[in-house]
């Protein structure tokens, strides 16, 4: 079936009522519905129909200044979606003891475009608590997991997903340009992990590692986060093995099999 025959079937409504929604994020977290008919391009009478539908769904509500936010149903949906991946079921003991062995919060990270969604977190058991919870999305480009969702990727793959010519910045180690992303893949290829010291986020530093499916194809990232600038380098080297170990059994657990090199 063809784009145009796919869109004889699309119900107006409900994509009016599906693209409301998209348009609240982390910067956007109320709208107003003048906002909203403006966003969509029709007017106010509709938005209001369909925003009395949802908030009848619970999945907007109204926030305290008298706009629109996300409702409780978005939350029930997203947790219902993250509950029905079986990587999370298989990755949750793998995880378990990554934490253990490092005592350090352990996370499993999927790509969603141009965002790494965490879909799986285990808290440390230090003092450190973690600001980042389930459904937590970060960019791509510019974080630990973000690479190492992006390790599979070709260049030309990459211009695809970064069309522009400088990308978005996220902090002062943010690659601007897919050239310069490309070059860090490379460099976490090598290694087989990504290691992060206060990249995105000063005194947070991360090892990361791809997870590989029955296809080779990068399904998620696995990881640890630890509350400090940088790692001391025997730590360093001790943390990308047990991470490495930790997604290469994950890997194994979905059927990947790595194709053994020719001497």
């Amino acid at each position: 079936m063809n784009t145009a025959e796919k869109n004889r079937y699309v119900v107006p409504g409900l994509e009016r009522g599906l693209r409301l929604l998209q348009l609240f994020n982390r910067q956007q977290r109320t709208l107003g519905a003048p906002e909203i008919a403006k966003a969509l391009g029709v007017p106010r009478s509709t938005v209001f129909r369909i925003l009395q539908t949802l908030e009848v769904l619970e999945f907007v509500e109204r926030s305290a200044n008298g706009n629109y936010q996300l409702g409780p149903a978005v939350l029930r949906v997203g947790f219902e979606y993250l509950a029905s991946l079986e990587i999370t079921d298989m990755a949750g003991p793998i995880m378990q003891r990554l934490r253990d062995r490092t005592g350090y919060a352990a996370q499993l990270s999927v790509r969603d475009g141009r965002e790494a969604v965490v879909v799986l977190k285990t808290s440390a058991t230090s003092a450190f608590a973690s600001s980042v919870q389930v459904g937590t999305r970060f960019p791509v480009h510019a974080t630990a997991y973000g690479r190492a969702l992006l390790s599979g990727m070709s260049a030309s793959d990459l211009r695809k997903l970064f069309p522009e010519a400088r990308l978005p910045g996220a902090s002062v180690n943010t690659p601007r340009s897919v050239a310069a992303l490309a070059r860090l893949i490379e460099q976490d290829r090598a290694r087989g992990c990504v290691v992060s010291e206060s990249f995105f986020e000063r005194n947070i530093s991360a090892v990361v590692a791809p997870v590989h499916d029955q296809n080779g194809a990068v399904a998620a990232a696995m990881g640890i986060t630890v509350q400090q600038p940088s790692f001391d380098p025997a730590l360093r080297e001790q943390l990308v093995a047990m991470v490495c170990k930790a997604a290469a059994e994950l890997s194994h657990r979905m059927n990947y099999r790595p194709a053994i090199q020719a001497a």
